[in-house]
């Protein structure tokens, strides 16, 4: 891995070390936090504003976790500001935020949540904010695009790719045109992105995928990890995990 030891170094809490039952909600200052104060790495998401800010939450919509409903990519970072998360008195952060909660004291993945469109202004936004930084950032997509525009505008930035089995009836992927599935679970776009590392699915760690990133001498990590069972597979063929739900 070389470089990239840091990345590798120390389990990957995802969206940080929540507990609904405990009122600390996924992707807010205190998960965050909690998750540095533990001694792990943090994955974030980020969904862009309407008024162009990268901000931590990883719906689209604000129904299942918030008080109001609808688009995020509609509200102003103001308006979401005044939004109340359920079962907890967090609110919405930035990623300029959430790089100085982080402070450098863990590593964070950021995941850019893309709709698979044309539209590369978040993969910009995160793309100039981490490369101002600096530190033990890298930022990670599904989305192939977002990973060939990382690419482009911060050659340095360490870059991932996210993928899985893509099954047909899962309605995220629906707006996918069967080559695009195809290529995303191939690396056909591997020309395209060039990325530092693999981020597969756990249970899909068997996928040629897999030992294709391998071959071309790049490190696995792998989402999300919830099960004894999980962590066995993450173990067997994954470099690094994305866990959820315990503490590794």
């Amino acid at each position: 891995m070389g470089q990239l030891d840091w990345l590798f170094a120390r389990p990957i809490a995802h969206r940080g070390l929540h507990d609904r039952a405990a009122g600390v909600i996924e992707n807010t200052p205190t998960s965050v936090d909690r998750a540095v104060e533990a001694g792990y790495a943090v994955e974030i998401d980020v969904q862009m504003t309407a008024d162009g800010e990268a901000v931590v939450f990883h719906d689209e919509t604000l129904d299942r976790l918030t008080e109001a409903s609808g688009p995020v990519s509609e509200r102003a970072l103001a308006d979401l500001r005044r939004i109340a998360f359920r079962e907890t008195a967090d609110r919405f952060f930035t990623l300029d935020e959430c790089l100085d909660l982080v402070g450098g004291r863990q590593a964070l993945v950021v995941e850019i949540k893309s709709s698979f469109g044309t539209d590369l202004r978040l993969a910009a936004r995160v793309a100039e904010r981490l490369s101002a930084r600096g530190g033990p950032v890298a930022a990670k997509s599904f989305d192939p695009r977002v990973v060939a525009a990382l690419r482009r505008r911060a050659p340095r930035l360490p870059r991932g790719i996210i993928g899985e089995a893509f099954a047909h009836d899962d309605p995220h992927w629906a707006g996918l045109s069967p080559a695009r599935r195809a290529a995303a679970r191939t690396l056909l776009h591997w020309p395209a992105t060039r990325p530092d590392f693999l981020s597969w699915h756990v249970g899909d760690l068997e996928r040629r995928a897999v030992h294709v990133a391998r071959a071309l001498g790049r490190p696995v990590m792998t989402w999300t990890v919830r099960t004894p069972q999980d962590q066995a597979r993450a173990a067997l063929y994954a470099d690094q995990m994305v866990f959820e739900g315990f503490r590794p």
